[in-house]
């Protein structure tokens, strides 16, 4: 039996994150992140599928990942992880999200989501995809968000940890990602023992959406890493 590949979004984001990727994947489990902390979110991963599985993770999706792959190292056999930190927050990064957590509760979701996060999402300011990140953040809404923001200030640094694993992984960025740019990746692909580091030109922050990553990424997972779970 082939492995089952669990996806796990970013903020504000949903399982149609994945719809331009899901098909390649072979089996594919979507998890929403909706705790309030990095562990119990990483439970929420761990709970979503029996036995061994693949993970592919945007942003805080793939700081979840690394979580669930300290907890639990030998379910995880693969990790593709985009578009992410694995650094402990930075005090600036604690205020912001304390203000947009403020304006959120004030009844400014959509403001916050519109001049805040939509202009970090993409590679330009102009993207047409901006209507449907619009509409997949209000999917998730606000108290989800909230929960996503408080999440975010519980996150560890994991270079060291993630150094112990050897595991086959992709890092995977956008060479426009105003948010977590090439250099995060840099920093996470030397820490894994068996990573590959792509940079990928004038993508930014979505890269299921700005990107054709299906080959790319049925290439890294499928059939090297297909097994027979136990």
């Amino acid at each position: 039996m082939t492995l089952p590949t669990v996806l796990v979004p970013g903020m504000l984001c949903d399982a149609a994150l994945w719809d331009g990727v899901r098909a390649e994947l072979g089996p594919t489990v979507d998890v929403a992140i909706t705790a309030g902390d990095i562990g119990a979110m990483a439970e929420q991963v761990l709970a979503a599928v029996p036995g061994p599985f693949r993970l592919v993770g945007l942003s805080l999706g793939a700081i979840v990942g690394f979580e669930v792959l300290r907890r639990a190292p030998e379910r995880v056999r693969g990790l593709c992880a985009l578009s992410t930190n694995a650094g402990a927050p930075r005090p600036e990064q604690r205020e912001a999200w304390l203000a947009l957590a403020r304006s959120t509760v004030d009844g400014q979701f959509d403001a916050v989501v519109r001049e805040r996060v939509l202009p970090t999402m993409f590679a330009e300011p102009d993207s047409p995809l901006a209507g449907a990140f619009m509409a997949m953040a209000h999917r998730v809404g606000p108290a989800v968000f909230l929960r996503q923001l408080a999440a975010q200030a519980t996150r560890r640094d994991q270079h060291e940890e993630l150094a112990r694993h050897r595991i086959p992984a992709l890092v995977l960025c956008g060479d426009r990602d105003a948010l977590c740019p090439p250099g995060f990746h840099e920093r996470l692909a030397a820490a894994l023992p068996l990573a590959e580091l792509e940079v990928l030109p004038g993508a930014g922050h979505l890269l299921p959406w700005e990107t054709d990553l299906g080959p790319l990424l049925r290439a890294h997972l499928n059939p090297d890493l297909d097994e027979e779970t136990a």
